[in-house]
């Protein structure tokens, strides 16, 4: 990986500025104070963004509402541009990402844009989520950061630097096995209280399978009792239906019996009425014979009823003129009314408009008055009239009415006499219905004796037939309960085989998780007396091969920089011994001086470190040192120029304000702040 440029704008200090990087060594020079971290720190945000815990305020420039950081860099020959921006709301939060390769540009989120720089970078995956750590130690570490490694305590040191090494996998994988062993235990006890239980299962299934057994047997015997009481069943059934017959025959003498006593009882009826009716047609004859009729006589009576009604017409026509003329006068007077009205109210004649002359309207007045008594007294005489005619009317319709009811009644007389030789025949024939009727009456009263006979023979098949009933009903009161019984059993039998089913069934289910429990009791073996021996041995070797390499070259740094006086190693967690006349020093009692040389000689040893093991990041030709010879002598800051050419990196980016740097490096970058703003010289 090669920088190239950095843009900034309201990054801290910065309104707006450019940066160009080049290979080899550059020295970002300056005052403190003048804006050099800041450089670092943008550097690292447009690579990796805000860190988890990383407030935006420590890098959006105070009283800007938005900021922007744009780096250019080069890897694997791609060139690579990455713009991140800033804003500010109720919170300052990344408001843009995005990213260049090769000309394509990709807008995306900042998870997938950091993802996409460890890719870049060849990170291993697993530092996605450790605040760029890997970073930290192989390129960039601020001074402070690496000063506080060193003063840790044992532990927490040894497992930062299981992060840096990227092997506390191996811790990781310590713990998560001792979660399984913990999950494995706990299935266990799970599947060890589960198969407690599988004799006694097995013991069940061969129990209920010797009663099933038995159950079936009993089945056998009740289905041939079954068969027995059915047998018996249709025996009384066939008994009672011959029996029933013969209750049938007697109930049919029975109906016959009926039958002949309402054909006797209706033969005696019609004798007695044929009786009765001879009587009436006797006396009915008598009499007619001792009638008189002369059919001349209605003739005379309708003569004279159509006079009447001749008479009655013309009084009608009469009776119509005199309503005419009575209407007539009505409509004299009515006009002699409007008269008088009309000229009551007179005064012009509507003709010529003349005045009217009241003598000759009091003439005309007086003339039409008096016509009007006249004419009421005409109309009296026709009303007088009228009534006269209405009386006549009246008498002529009832002396009418009276002489047609007369000539009914001697028409009635006609058809009566009409009638005699009728019911002299009808005398004649009642007589010989008499006799056969008699004839009939003794027939059916034999018959019916002969009937009460026969059923008087069949009456004792009733008390039979109610034996055989009770019979009956108790035998099929016996099949219910034999078909009850095998209906119980084999629904004992069906619940049998469920329960072996479902014993067989947990049997096998069982038989599975011992199965599984002796896979279970295999496993954590395995891993109690394998894996993590096995995974401890592994992470102990490989911790002192770091800890033998991250020695001699901590040893060596640490020499270049300080008078041979001094022997320095590391102790098995990673603590730097520091030895002189074999005592050895504690760290606070060295000079500034000696305690920068010791965070810079561990610096660079870690980068060694992790850059030979982890060959394959993108990142091993980059270093960048922030105020590395802090509290330096002058001999040591002589010394650091041979640090520095034994440095074989492609890009060395240091941050100091010491001058005398400068003159071991190869390009200088010079900045100074003015009026709070950092700009370059």
């Amino acid at each position: 990986m090669q920088l190239k440029k950095i843009k900034l704008k309201n990054i801290r200090s910065y309104q707006e500025e450019e940066i160009e990087f080049v290979k080899g060594s550059t020295l970002l020079s300056g005052d403190i104070g003048s804006g050099k971290t800041t450089i670092l720190l943008a550097i690292e945000f447009a690579l990796f963004g805000l860190q988890p815990g990383q407030k935006g305020t420590s890098l959006l420039r105070n009283g800007e509402e938005d900021g922007e950081v744009k780096i250019e860099f080069e890897v694997d020959n791609k060139e690579i541009i990455i713009e991140r921006k800033l804003k500010k709301g109720k919170t300052i939060t990344q408001d843009y990402s995005a990213i260049t390769i090769d000309g394509k540009k990709d807008e995306i989120s900042v998870t997938e844009l950091k993802n996409t720089v460890l890719e870049l970078l060849n990170y291993p995956k697993e530092f996605s989520k450790k605040q760029n750590i890997l970073y930290k130690f192989t390129v960039y570490t601020p001074q402070e950061e690496m000063k506080q490694i060193i003063l840790q305590d044992s532990e927490t040191r040894i497992n930062t630097l299981r992060h840096v090494f990227g092997i506390d996998k191996y811790k990781q994988i310590l713990e998560n096995t001792s979660i399984i062993m913990t999950n494995i235990r706990e299935e266990k006890r799970v599947r060890e209280g589960i198969t407690m239980s599988l004799e006694q299962d097995k013991t069940n299934v061969i129990k209920k399978e010797q009663e099933l057994k038995s159950i079936q047997r009993e089945l056998i015997f009740l289905s041939g009792e079954l068969l027995l009481k059915i047998e018996k069943r249709k025996d009384v059934e066939k008994e009672k239906d011959e029996i029933y017959k013969k209750i049938e025959e007697k109930n049919k003498l029975k109906q016959e019996i009926e039958k002949t006593r309402i054909i006797i009882n209706n033969k005696e009826e019609i004798l007695y009425n044929n009786s009765k009716l001879n009587q009436e047609l006797i006396t009915q004859l008598e009499e007619l014979k001792s009638l008189q009729f002369d059919e001349s006589q209605i003739q005379q009576l309708e003569n004279e009823i159509k006079s009447k009604r001749e008479q009655k017409e013309k009084l009608n026509n009469h009776q119509l003129e005199i309503n005419s003329k009575i209407n007539s006068i009505n409509y004299k007077n009515q006009d002699h009314k409007n008269l008088i009205q009309t000229m009551s109210n007179l005064k012009n004649c509507p003709t010529c408009l003349q005045n009217v002359d009241a003598i000759y309207r009091a003439n005309v007045l007086n003339k039409a008055n008096s016509d009007i008594v006249e004419n009421n007294k005409k109309i009296g005489f026709l009303e007088q009239e009228k009534k006269e005619i209405l009386k006549q009317n009246k008498i002529l319709e009832e002396e009418i009415h009276f002489k047609e009811r007369k000539i009914t009644d001697l028409k009635i007389l006609k058809m009566k006499l009409q009638d005699i030789d009728k019911k002299e025949k009808k005398l004649h024939e009642i007589e010989i219905s008499k006799n056969s009727l008699n004839q009939d009456l003794i027939i059916l009263k034999k018959h019916l004796e002969t009937l009460n006979n026969s059923i008087f023979e069949l009456v004792k098949y009733d008390g039979k037939f109610n034996a055989k009933q009770i019979e009956l009903q108790e035998a099929f009161r016996e099949e219910k309960i034999a078909e009850i019984k095998i209906a119980e059993t084999k629904k004992e039998i069906n619940m049998h085989d469920k329960q072996i089913e479902e014993l067989k069934e947990r049997v096998k289910k069982i038989e599975e998780i011992k199965k599984q429990l002796n896979y279970l009791i295999e496993l954590e073996t395995w891993f109690s007396k394998k894996f993590i021996p096995l995974i401890t041995y592994i992470e102990r070797n490989v911790m002192i091969k770091l800890k033998t390499e991250f020695s001699k070259l901590f040893a060596e740094w640490f020499n270049m920089l300080v008078s041979d006086t001094f022997n320095v190693r590391l102790r098995d967690d990673f603590t730097p011994i520091i030895e002189q006349q074999d005592y050895e020093i504690d760290y606070a009692f060295l000079s500034g001086g000696e305690r920068t040389a010791i965070a810079l000689a561990y610096r660079l040893s870690l980068n060694q470190v992790i850059n030979s093991l982890l060959s394959k990041i993108k990142t091993k030709d980059l270093v960048i040192l922030d105020e590395p010879t802090d509290g330096f002598s002058e001999q040591q800051l002589d010394k650091m120029r041979d640090v520095l050419q034994q440095l074989k990196i492609g890009q060395l980016i240091i941050v100091s304000h010491e001058q005398k740097i400068e003159s071991f490096v190869e390009n200088v970058i010079r900045f100074k702040k003015d009026h709070g703003i950092s700009i370059r010289e």
